[in-house]
């Protein structure tokens, strides 16, 4: 799968981005603005078996974000289950130096419309950590809605914060 943008595409991971990843997931900037799953630090191994995973899921949920042939970020949802089952949860996450750039904005555009259209979903939601203003506005970008603050309900690097429930639904 491949959506070409004007300044990214977003596609399916390639065994040939796994150098690429490394380089760009492991960096403690972008990790602490995930959850701990995420891996810190993030070595090749990581790289290889999210490769093998992402890959082999049918249908696709997960992507690469590409700049100029190169994955520098990733994005995806989790489609929920039982009663949820027409929720999907997205995240996204982009290099560094890619940070201010919209980048996130438009394969965040992407993914809303790839949900929407081969999935039967009414709703979208994300998260973002107090801390990190910049994510909130993408997904305001994108359409998205704030929904409510949880209080204290993220701890990471050792401090407990709130966090922001954003969505986005559609009938």
């Amino acid at each position: 799968m491949i959506i070409k943008l004007q300044h990214c595409a977003v596609r399916s991971w390639r065994r040939a981005d796994a150098a690429s990843l490394v380089r760009h997931a492991d960096n403690p900037k972008v990790w602490r603005n995930l959850r701990d799953r995420f891996p810190h630090p993030y070595t090749r191994r990581d790289a290889d078996d999210w490769i093998r995973n992402a890959s082999g899921s049918k249908p696709e949920t997960n992507f690469a974000i590409d700049v100029a042939g190169e994955a520098v970020g990733g994005i995806g949802m989790q489609v929920q289950q039982d009663v949820y089952r027409r929720s999907a949860e997205v995240g996204y996450w982009v290099a560094e130096e890619h940070w201010g750039r919209g980048i996130a904005t438009e394969a965040l555009g992407a993914l809303v419309e790839y949900a929407f259209e081969r999935f039967d979903l009414c709703r979208l939601f994300a998260t973002s950590f107090d801390w990190n203003p910049a994510s909130a506005r993408v997904l305001e970008k994108c359409g998205f809605v704030l929904e409510a603050r949880r209080r204290q309900a993220v701890t990471k690097e050792g401090r407990t914060i709130d966090d922001l429930l954003y969505a986005l639904v559609r009938n």
